[in-house]
């Protein structure tokens, strides 16, 4: 596994991960130009053939905020510690800009992900309810300190 700056032209890539782990809740095409157009850190993991494995992104909120936007990996990649990989890289590039304060949002019914972010120091801190729609999923807030 290899990871790297998510580009532009990874996004057609991506996007059939986005249909396949979301549904009707996926990113579109739109969302991630934004994100890259906006200078958030993003990172792709991929196979040695140069096939995604998964993506991660991080928005920095200055002087010493940032928000992880989000991580996913393709199915057939999960329990290969890709996901592990991404957050740690992410968590790292936090601590490289000085952040204190790492956030995200969860889905409230998906527990691996949330004990996966619980591993590394973060605790829940509230509760969105009907973040996620259409369908009305309530999304756990979680934030880590970092020293």
């Amino acid at each position: 596994m290899r990871l790297g700056r998510f580009r532009w032209w990874h996004i057609a890539e991506v996007l059939p991960i986005e249909e396949d782990l979301f549904g009707t809740e996926q990113w579109s095409a739109a969302m991630f130009w934004n994100e890259l157009s906006h200078g958030h850190f993003y990172l792709v993991a991929t196979e040695d053939s140069g096939a995604v494995l998964g993506y991660a992104g991080l928005a920095v909120s200055p002087p010493d905020e940032a928000w992880v936007q989000n991580i996913a990996v393709r199915r057939d990649a999960q329990r290969r510690g890709v996901g592990r990989v991404l957050l740690e890289a992410l968590l790292a590039e936090a601590a490289r800009r000085g952040v204190r304060s790492v956030l995200l949002e969860v889905a409230a019914d998906n527990a691996p992900a949330q004990h996966l972010y619980a591993s590394y120091g973060f605790e829940p801190i509230g509760v969105r309810r009907g973040y996620y729609q259409p369908s009305n999923t309530d999304a756990l807030v979680m934030q880590r300190t970092q020293d």
